[in-house]
């Protein structure tokens, strides 16, 4: 059996109350896919920048396993005679 290694690194940058995430996983073979997400405090909530963080990386994360469903869609569709479901689960 032949073990795959793929790795997720998130970048988090922070502006006042906006924080910004994008998580990129790339593949054994070098392919990088990104996401991206976005969380901004509410000016009447506490400061709590992990709350932002979280969230930001949650939502990146989730557009990263998106786009990589949409590929796998493609590549699906591509390599079979019959269409690929819209989703698996």
């Amino acid at each position: 059996m032949e073990a795959k290694e793929w790795n997720v690194r998130i970048l988090l940058t922070e502006d006042g109350d906006d924080t910004a995430a994008r998580a990129a996983l790339t593949t054994d073979d070098d392919t990088v896919i990104t996401g991206n997400g976005r969380a901004r405090r509410n000016p009447s909530d506490p400061s709590v920048p992990e709350i932002g963080d979280e969230l930001a990386a949650s939502r990146a994360l989730a557009d990263l396993a998106e786009r990589l469903a949409v590929i796998t869609q493609r590549d699906i569709a591509s390599s079979a005679d019959s269409p690929a479901p819209s989703r698996s689960w």
